[in-house]
């Protein structure tokens, strides 16, 4: 296999330049070196990995149903372990909640569960893990500034407005803490007590961070972040949507911010004493800041209000890949088109890599996985279908993948998981060293179907994103969505729920600048951007009725949001489903409904031509 790269010489990773600090240099040319000599023998370093992983947990219960007996070799692992999904597991993950303490999946105890955010399958996921597991995240987290510095000089010379949020957590049955990824993280001592270090400087505090309750954090975050807001050099949130979240927090909340500011004293909604213990270390009296703010919010004109209010933003670090794509627009218009940096890739399941080239387009976004962090296999995705078999024995190793192919991610981890399949589509973009990088597609489900039409996410959001820039002359964009398979009706069909932006001055609506016959055609030119299946459907067999949007009113995402938080979703993990079709959250979403609209024609379809 030929090795390539697809960063050029002049980004090559190296140490800093020598006119940094001596010891953040060489803790950074250290870090850069551990990724060189991670990704120069992948194949090494991953059967290593599996090696690892097989021998310390030869004795448990999964390995022995398996027939492993104790080999450590591939061999015997391709030919005995079958690929899993969650569903598989579930008898055993369930063992292990209700108090089994044998080694059913893992040989070192199972410390905790972490949780998926379970706005897309309803029922969250219990992801087991080792208290070790700590370690290979933080690592993980400790490459990320190094290679950021290769980029985006002087981040040590101010801070870091971050939004980072926990959840409350929950308890099994048997006693063990059930909680998202990220909240783990945050109230790890890794977290808590980190020494200090100026590249992980935050202006909120880490008792604003660990505050449960999602009002009283997000406001101490703001206002900290406000009192500080010379000395931000980077915004972020985990998710694009979190940070627009914040943005739509400061819309909401400015004018009590800017009273707290102005008198130095914290509002008696923020109740929690850590809080405002922590909050009380930084606000101060200052009538300028205020006035300024006032000025600012007062407007009504939100573009650019992250370069206005934080003028010294280098750069927004959130995630925009995958079902953040969408968001990428309305992040430019607040930000002031500031570089957007995805710069890693994690799931609650196992962390797998980060992004060597931070500070690409968001349309170039491809991750390198690191060989250490687990034992990753692929399954080839068919190109006519789309979909990846189960077929064990199609499985790929990572060393031998080949780029241009999209494959299904299959992972084994030192917590238990084997030959479990994740259910992200990556493509292979290149190499760096001997190491694949990848590019994230989409989840495999399909989220739209009324008969033989099968439409997902990566085909629902081109189809969103084609139609809304029919918005664009007339000063609007979809700031959300999500869809709904209606089959109330005969035929069935799509109804796609739009929030809509407006520039300048805000309507409750969102909807006043935007004609009804303009959103009659995006409607159409939805439909002309879904697949062949679709259109046959809809021209040929008039099996599917015509596509609808319906405009909601502004903030109706944030209560869909709310509504997932109060039912257990994660606030850091959560992301807008793209498809529902539970009926509160429908009946919440059609109560918010400003104006409905169809599409006025059938799409363009014809036969395919038999090639004989």
């Amino acid at each position: 296999m030929a090795v390539m790269t697809d960063m050029p010489a002049a980004t090559a990773l190296r140490a800093p330049a020598p006119a940094a600090a001596a010891a953040g240099s060489e803790r950074d040319a250290e870090k850069l070196r551990f990724i060189e000599e991670m990704t120069s023998d992948v194949d090494a370093v991953q059967e290593r990995v599996l090696v690892e992983i097989l021998a310390r947990n030869a004795e448990t219960e999964y390995l022995t149903r398996c027939g492993l007996a104790g080999a450590t070799d591939r061999a015997a692992f391709r030919a005995k372990v079958s690929v899993v999904t969650y569903e598989d597991l579930q008898p055993d993950i369930q063992r292990i909640a209700n108090g089994d303490r044998s080694p059913i999946l893992s040989a070192h105890p199972i410390s905790e569960f972490l949780t998926s955010s379970g706005t897309s399958a309803g029922e969250r996921k219990l992801m087991p893990t080792i208290k070790e597991e700590l370690d290979r995240r933080q690592l993980l987290y400790s490459l990320l500034m190094p290679v950021m510095n290769l980029y985006v000089p002087g981040l040590d010379k101010g801070k870091a407005l971050y939004f980072l949020f926990v959840k409350s957590e929950t308890t099994t049955p048997g006693g063990l803490t059930a909680r998202p990824v990220l909240t783990s993280y945050y109230k790890s001592e890794y977290f808590k007590n980190r020494p200090y270090d100026p590249y992980h400087d935050y202006t909120s505090p880490t008792a604003a961070i660990l505050c449960a309750d999602a009002f009283q954090s997000m406001y101490a975050q703001m206002v900290c972040g406000l009192r500080q807001r010379h000395d931000v050099l980077r915004v972020g949130a985990v998710f694009a949507s979190g940070l627009l979240r914040a943005i739509r927090f400061l819309q909401l909340n400015w004018e009590q911010l800017a009273d707290d500011i102005e008198a130095g004293l914290l509002t008696p909604r923020i109740t929690d004493p850590s809080v405002r213990d922590a909050v009380a270390a930084i606000l101060r009296a200052d009538p300028e800041l205020a006035r300024f703010l006032r000025a600012e919010c007062s407007r009504g004109d939100w573009a650019g209000i992250i370069t206005r209010v934080w003028p010294n933003t280098k750069y927004l670090d959130v995630i925009v890949t995958g079902a953040m794509q969408q968001y990428i627009p309305t992040l430019e218009y607040y930000s002031g088109d500031l570089p957007m940096a995805c710069t890693m890739y994690a799931s609650s399941e196992c962390y797998f890599g980060l992004n060597l080239r931070p500070m690409c387009h968001p349309s170039e976004v491809s991750y390198t996985i690191m060989p250490n962090m687990g034992y990753f296999e692929f399954l080839p995705v068919d190109e006519a279908s789309g979909v990846a078999s189960g077929d064990a024995a199609q499985l790929v190793d990572l060393a031998r993948v080949e780029a241009g192919r999209e494959y299904e991610l299959v992972i084994t981890t030192y917590a238990g998981l084997y030959r479990y399949r994740v259910g992200d589509i990556l493509r292979v973009t290149g190499f760096h060293n001997a190491a694949p990088q990848f590019r994230f597609v989409r989840r495999k489900n399909v989220l739209l179907s009324i008969e033989s039409d099968k439409t997902d996410e990566a085909e629902l959001q081109h189809a969103v994103e084609r139609a809304s820039a029919l918005l664009r002359p007339h000063g609007a964009a979809v700031v959300e969505y999500t869809s709904h398979a209606c089959t109330k009706s005969i035929p069935g069909h799509y109804v796609v729920y739009w929030e809509l932006l407006t520039k300048g001055p805000q309507t409750q609506t969102g909807a006043a600048a935007v004609e009804g016959d303009v959103l009659d055609r995006c409607c159409l030119e939805m439909e002309e951007a879904l697949n062949s299946v679709y259109r046959q459907s809809r021209v040929a067999d008039s099996s599917i009725g015509p596509l609808e949007i319906r405009v909601v009113r502004s903030g109706t995402f944030e209560e869909l949001m709310d509504y997932a938080i109060s039912r257990g979703a994660s606030i850091n993990q959560y992301k807008v489903p793209r498809c529902v079709s539970s009926p509160p959250i429908v009946e919440l979403l059609d109560s918010r409904v400003v104006s409905q609209h169809f599409s006025p024609s059938p799409p363009h379809w014809t036969p395919a031509r038999r090639s004989d």
